[in-house]
C-alpha cells in the first residue's frame, strides 16, 4: 500500500529543534556530557524497512560524529547531507541521556 511521503516543513523542524534545545539547556546547562561513545547503528538501506530484520548492525562512535560536526562549523562550505545523520547520532544520545537522568530522579518529567 503506497502512501504519500511525509512532508516536513523546515521552518517547523527548526522551531521544534530550538524549543527542544532550550528545554535541554534549561535543565542540563550549556554543555551536555555523554556517558557513552560507541553505539549500534543500522545501515541506512535497512533502517526504514520494517518488514525485514536488519541483517547487519554496525558500530557508530559519538566522538567521531561530533568531530564531523565540529569540522562542519570550521568550514561550512563543506556541508553534506550526511551531517544531518551525524547530528542525529548526537541528538539521540543527548535525548536518551536526558530521559535516563529524569527517570532516575523522582518526580521529574523528561
Amino acid at each position: 500500500m503506497a502512501s504519500e511521503p511525509l512532508q516536513i516543513p523546515l521552518d517547523q523542524l527548526r522551531q521544534a529543534f530550538e524549543v527542544s534545545l532550550h528545554h535541554v539547556e534549561a535543565s542540563a546547562g550549556s554543555t551536555v556530557p555523554l556517558k557513552h561513545d560507541y553505539f549500534w547503528s543500522v545501515p541506512g538501506d535497512e533502517l526504514y524497512d520494517p518488514y525485514n530484520r536488519p541483517g547487519e548492525l554496525t558500530m557508530g562512535q559519538l566522538s567521531e560524529s561530533w568531530q564531523h560536526l565540529e569540522d562542519l562549523l570550521a568550514d561550512q562550505d563543506r556541508a553534506l547531507g550526511y551531517h544531518l545523520v551525524w547530528l542525529a547520532d548526537v541528538l539521540r544520545a543527548i535525548g536518551q541521556d536526558i530521559v535516563r537522568q529524569r527517570v532516575r530522579q523522582p518526580g521529574s518529567s523528561a
